[in-house]
């Protein structure tokens, strides 16, 4: 593992497993976040040829906040990706006796290779945490892994400024509006939705919301 991963394994190690500690202090930030994100969603699920609401993943899952509150009431099974140990385990503690909890995966994005075929998969707040080697690899991988019609939404923060801006204390990069286009041009995806987050404070990163869909898989009407 290098220095960038483990140094990012260590920060969240020493996070607390609650809303506060998975967003850096925000936590009172969630409510208006799900609230974009259903808005976000439900528009994806009205398109033509939306994707079924079998199966979502959620990537980088923390401690379930968004599955157990945005993806379970939509979908009938969630699996969940944390590579921080604790996180995993208080997730299957709050979800478990849910009948739509999935699979487990606890690992980092940099090593799952996705062995099912999903409707979403969702990604947000922790394609940071990858270079973009691994970033475009992951999405190389998640576009295999989507089913007919499957959509990928990445909601992430994006810098105002065109360069990519490193977090020295959690070892991670928030990367410029024209680099996150030119990598899903660079994985073959097509954006067919995006927005911007309202109702954030004024002094964080802007937050958008991309929806993609692999290009063979072009037909939606938005």
């Amino acid at each position: 593992m290098s220095d960038f991963y483990q140094k990012a394994a260590k920060y969240w190690a020493n996070v607390p497993a609650t809303i506060d500690g998975v967003l850096g202090g925000f936590g009172h930030i969630s409510d208006i976040d799900i609230k974009g994100s259903r808005q976000f969603l439900n528009e994806i699920l009205s398109l033509d040829h939306a994707p079924k609401t079998s199966l979502a993943l959620d990537c980088g899952a923390g401690i379930g906040r968004i599955a157990q509150r945005l993806l379970m009431p939509i979908f009938d099974k969630v699996d969940l990706v944390e590579q921080d140990e604790k996180f995993i385990y208080t997730a299957k503690q709050a979800l478990d006796s849910s009948d739509k909890l999935g699979t487990l995966y606890n690992m980092g994005l940099q090593d799952f290779k996705p062995e099912k075929k999903y409707d979403v998969i969702w990604c947000q707040w922790v394609l940071g945490h990858l270079n973009d080697y691994d970033l475009i690899s992951f999405l190389e991988r998640c576009k295999r892994a989507l089913n007919k019609h499957g959509v990928m939404v990445i909601k992430e923060n994006i810098t105002s400024s065109q360069e990519i801006e490193y977090d020295d204390e959690d070892s991670s990069v928030t990367r410029p509006y024209k680099l996150m286009k030119l990598i899903f041009e660079e994985t073959n995806f097509s954006v067919i939705k995006e927005t911007i987050q309202e109702g954030f404070p004024e002094d964080i990163y802007t937050v958008y919301s991309f929806a993609l869909t692999p290009k063979k898989f072009l037909g939606f009407v938005y």
